[in-house]
């Protein structure tokens, strides 16, 4: 899949989302944002199965419902962009490009 393909189905989810919330707009805003977090909780739920860190649960999870946890982060965070920002493909990539530039110096 292409990168716009990726921010048109972004952009698709944040559709879907939109037309389906059920809280006022600053409401909604707050809650998409905090929707982050319950996913980084999922990705350290999964971690902490995949390396049976729990006595009681053992090993509950793999690596691979680690790399599904961190890919719903990611998906979370790209449809929270969008929501702040309608051209958030855009602003991602130029956020990236600093982030480069400062980490690994001009190209």
């Amino acid at each position: 899949m292409a990168d716009d393909d990726v921010w048109a189905v972004i952009d698709d989810l944040w559709t879907w989302l939109d037309a389906n919330r059920t809280h006022p707009d600053r409401e909604s805003l707050l809650l998409r944002m905090l929707k982050l977090t319950e996913e980084v909780g999922e990705v350290a739920q999964a971690v902490i199965g995949a390396t049976g860190q729990n006595p009681r649960k053992g090993a509950s999870h793999t690596w691979d419902d680690v790399r599904s946890e961190l890919c719903d982060v990611v998906i979370t965070a790209m449809v929270a962009l969008r929501t702040l920002a309608p051209d958030a493909g855009e602003v991602f990539t130029t956020h990236l490009a600093g982030v480069r530039e400062r980490s690994l110096g001009p190209r």
